[in-house]
């Protein structure tokens, strides 16, 4: 066990996210057959969760980034959305999967798929690790789930707490 400065209870195992993901990287597979599949993974923590999954699609798949937040240093959300990074590449008429660790709010994927949609994309849909209901502000169709989680402060696998626990190889929560 890695160690931390915070009290950290496992919620996820390093073992069910690989098994889930398997799974995910599967079901997207069959639905993407002979296709070509253009992932944006959301920075930072959805680098960690967009590698794992892209090599579990057996489609032949291409990556780009977008860095986009609607937070600071903090626990909770600012409610203002900034593009930090933006797309290296057109998705004009591209098959487009907008991979995310995990949806709170919806407020910063509620943006983005709206600025997205506006770029034409053949396609556009939505993967997240983590979805959290509870805190929803904003709808947001999400079309691949890993895991529902509680509302509770969410570290490891990318995701982190004031740049902090993105590199546990599991899911915790800060108690």
């Amino acid at each position: 066990m890695m160690e931390t400065n915070d009290n950290i209870s496992v919620l996820i195992s390093e073992e069910r996210l690989n098994e889930r993901i398997k799974e995910m990287g599967e079901e997207i597979s069959r639905a993407y057959k002979g296709r070509e599949l253009h992932l944006i993974s959301i920075l930072k923590g959805g680098v960690f969760f967009t590698c794992e999954l892209a090599k579990r699609i057996t489609v032949p798949v291409y990556v780009d980034f977008m860095s986009v937040s609607s937070y600071g240093s903090g626990k909770q959300t600012s409610g203002a959305v900034k593009i930090i990074k933006d797309l290296d590449e057109s998705i004009d008429g591209m098959d487009v999967m907008v991979v995310e660790d995990i949806i709170d709010s919806g407020t910063t994927l509620s943006y983005l798929m709206d600025l997205l949609k506006q770029r034409r994309p053949a396609s556009l849909a939505l993967c997240t690790l983590l979805d959290k209901p509870e805190r929803r502000l904003h709808e947001v169709k999400v079309d691949y789930t890993g895991f529902k989680v509680p509302d509770k402060f969410i570290v490891g696998y990318g995701l982190d707490y004031a740049q902090r626990y993105r590199n546990l190889p599991y899911i915790g929560v800060i108690d």
